[in-house]
């Protein structure tokens, strides 16, 4: 586990998928105070929402330091997303891609609006540090998850709100082996076991059986990312 040395108060946002894990375990080890943030938007694996608590509960329990600096948890209802999208992430249509060349997983203004919310809580809550597990090394060209739409957020929130949020991005420029890899540097193999059994990645909310890579339907973009991802940090593991 990396060393304290930040007493900046930070807001995760924590949708108890395995790269908001990995977040949530990265700022325990750098700030102060940590607390969390999840949204129901109305979307297809909302058994994600069911996994949270049992999550943050394991997760207190690591360590004492952590105990101490995991704060509250606060669940926003933003069903309004749902409302205004159609998409395979809030309805139950196919996965397939666009004419515009983006699947239809992605949730226009999504990324967006949860941290424009997550920025309003921070403001009341008195936290400088918004954390999210966005990324542009693994994903799937969704443009709310690039690194100069968080920037230009950042800006526009401090603008808009007088205030200094820092925006922070630890999985941005790292691939999914490598978020597994960060995952056991924090935390160790038990920490592993944790984000395998006990995290939900799965587009289309299977928790059935539990493959060596965790919990999903195996063939959903979000599934074969992990499991790729997964079996690369294995190989690359010592014998």
């Amino acid at each position: 586990m990396n060393k304290f040395s930040n007493n900046d108060r930070a807001l995760v946002l924590f949708s108890g998928g395995q790269d908001s894990t990995t977040c949530l375990v990265w700022a325990l080890s750098r700030y102060a105070h940590v607390e969390t943030i999840g949204f129901d938007y109305g979307q297809r694996h909302a058994i994600e929402l069911t996994v949270r608590p049992t999550l943050l509960e394991k997760i207190r329990s690591f360590s004492p330091e952590w105990q101490a600096r995991l704060g509250e948890d606060h669940m926003i209802d933003l069903s309004l997303i749902s409302q205004l999208s159609h998409t395979a992430m809030t309805e139950n249509i196919a996965i397939e891609m666009q004419a515009n060349g983006l699947p239809n997983t992605f949730v226009p203004g999504r990324n967006l609006m949860f941290m424009m919310v997550a920025a309003t809580l921070a403001y009341r809550r008195d936290l400088n540090v918004l954390v999210g597990g966005m990324c542009e090394t693994d994903f799937s060209g969704y443009p709310d998850c690039r690194d100069d739409t968080m920037k230009a957020l950042q800006v526009a929130l401090n603008l808009g709100m007088a205030t200094h949020l820092k925006l922070e991005t630890p999985l941005m420029w790292i691939d999914k082996a490598q978020t597994w890899e960060l995952a056991g540097q924090l935390g160790g193999s038990n920490l592993i076991d944790l984000i395998r059994a006990d995290t939900h990645t799965c587009y289309l909310g299977e928790r059935g059986q539990l493959h060596d890579w965790g919990h999903g339907c195996g063939t959903c973009p979000a599934c074969e990312l992990r499991a790729r991802g997964y079996h690369q940090y294995q190989a690359s593991l010592p014998k």
